[in-house]
């Protein structure tokens, strides 16, 4: 019975069911459910479209004030178009990415952190009534969240202007 048991625990370790677990844990830090609701909320920016103003009108006034700032479209996901090849219904729902390639390139090599905000999303989005939204990353948040070199600092601004930029041109129609 003993060399049953012996060829049992043998044969577990070699499976690698009772072997150490090699794998890296991804753990995720404790948080306290208010504060991360504060923080949520303080990191959105939402901007009402003006009265006048419809979606595709913020969208093509966008691309062109990105282009004009020599900031990048990177990519244009249809999110609302997806759901409804799906099988169902979807209010308009638009994620538009852009980007300063070098700029972000030196960000994430000072901070990896950096990585995770990339690239700028605008979110173009329609309400239950139909009222066109403009939702993005709070920039005053990030550009302070992290202790920036005298070098970066400015480069930071200018992702944020550039950002804030392109969004009153969505949020106004601007071409």
């Amino acid at each position: 019975m003993k060399n049953l048991w012996l060829a049992i625990l043998m044969v577990l370790m070699s499976s690698g069911v009772l072997a150490a677990d090699k794998k890296q844990h991804i753990e995720t830090p404790a948080f306290d459910k208010a504060i991360a609701q504060q923080m949520v909320n303080s990191s959105i920016q939402r901007f009402k479209l003006a009265e006048d103003i419809s979606v595709d009108d913020a969208i093509d006034s966008m691309k062109l004030r990105a282009n004009v700032l020599n900031f990048k479209l990177v990519a244009d996901l249809p999110l609302s178009e997806q759901v409804e090849a799906m099988g169902e219904e979807a209010r308009y729902m638009r994620i538009l990415a852009f980007c300063d390639a070098l700029i972000a390139k030196k960000m994430v090599e000072y901070n990896i952190i950096f990585a995770g905000f990339l690239p700028c999303r605008i979110a173009v989005l329609e309400d239950a009534e139909g009222q066109g939204w403009l939702v993005t990353m709070n920039m005053d948040m990030m550009l302070h969240a992290v202790d920036l070199p005298p070098e970066l600092q400015p480069l930071a601004k200018q992702v944020r202007d550039t950002i804030y930029s392109i969004v009153d041109a969505g949020v106004n129609g601007d071409l």
